[in-house]
């Protein structure tokens, strides 16, 4: 941390907050962050202040301000609502926050977090890992920490962050209908210590006896199964309008053809139909955790 040497305060500088630059290839977030730039440089000359005074207030060095200025930096929600009283904008740079919280999110993070907040049924099945709409955050952060080359601490911290912003989906009112089925094997490694997975499946427990959520497990002794090849995801919306994804499944990449929306259809429900019942997974689910 730098210091201000009349006030003897401890500002934030770079080292402090590394890694939030907005990702260039993302043409909305520069957009975003470039006015919320310019609206905090207006600002503050409006009001006749030097970025050096606006950063001792804030409690930020003034090379940061200069950064969020340019819109080479993505601002925290709590300097927006500092930087927004010390100017006295009135609300101005506070009601940017929504914005600027999406921008800390990837690009196809957010994407698939808007498609998820609006449809009326979601089918996930996993095959390595527990679904991310399932994660705690302890888990989340033990599987993104897990990556190589491994991520920077606040990378990762963006990274699950981005995760759980999307299990927002339970809170909708009314709710969807959403489905999820898990391979036996993922829900048996202890990713991030005992405590962790005991939470982990507490928190599957929690989630599989909500009113709108369907849980199965897959067992590890069965026959081959049509997901064998990958994760598949499918979202269906009110107006009849549909999009899926399948790891195994014309390249991966997301599909809204009725033709190819059905073979996803086809393979899900066949999985659904070999997994455990919901019953009989929940039971599985706490006979795991009573080995603990």
């Amino acid at each position: 941390m730098s210091v201000d040497h009349e006030t003897g305060v401890r500002l934030k500088s770079e080292a402090d907050e590394p890694g939030w630059e907005v990702d260039p290839d993302d043409d909305w977030g520069v957009a975003v962050v470039a006015t919320v730039g310019r609206q905090l440089r207006l600002r503050r000359e409006a009001v006749g202040m030097r970025a050096a005074e606006l950063g001792t207030a804030t409690g930020y060095g003034e090379d940061l301000i200069y950064k969020i200025e340019s819109g080479k930096r993505i601002p925290r929600p709590e300097f927006l609502d500092k930087a927004d009283e010390v100017l006295g904008a009135g609300g101005l740079l506070s009601a940017m926050k929504e914005d600027v919280a999406k921008v800390r999110y990837p690009k196809k993070v957010r994407a698939l977090g808007k498609l998820e907040a609006k449809a009326v049924e979601i089918g996930v099945y996993e095959c390595n890992i527990i679904a991310g709409l399932l994660q705690t955050p302890e888990h989340a952060r033990a599987v993104i920490e897990a990556a190589q080359p491994p991520y920077s601490p606040d990378d990762v911290e963006r990274m699950v962050a981005a995760r759980l912003a999307r299990q927002s989906v339970f809170d909708r009112d009314p709710a969807p209908s959403i489905h999820f089925v898990l391979e036996e094997a993922p829900l048996r490694r202890q990713v991030g210590g005992t405590m962790v997975w005991r939470r982990q499946l507490e928190h599957l427990l929690e989630v599989g006896r909500l009113r709108n959520v369907t849980l199965q497990v897959m067992p590890t002794n069965t026959e081959a199964h049509p997901g064998l090849d990958g994760r598949i995801e499918l979202l269906k919306f009110p107006d009849g309008t549909a999009v899926g994804r399948s790891d195994g499944a014309f390249s991966g990449r997301p599909i809204t053809d009725p033709k190819q929306l059905r073979i996803l259809e086809l393979r899900y429900g066949t999985i659904r139909a070999q997994a455990f019942s919901p019953r009989e997974s929940l039971a599985f689910t706490e006979q795991l955790l009573g080995e603990t």
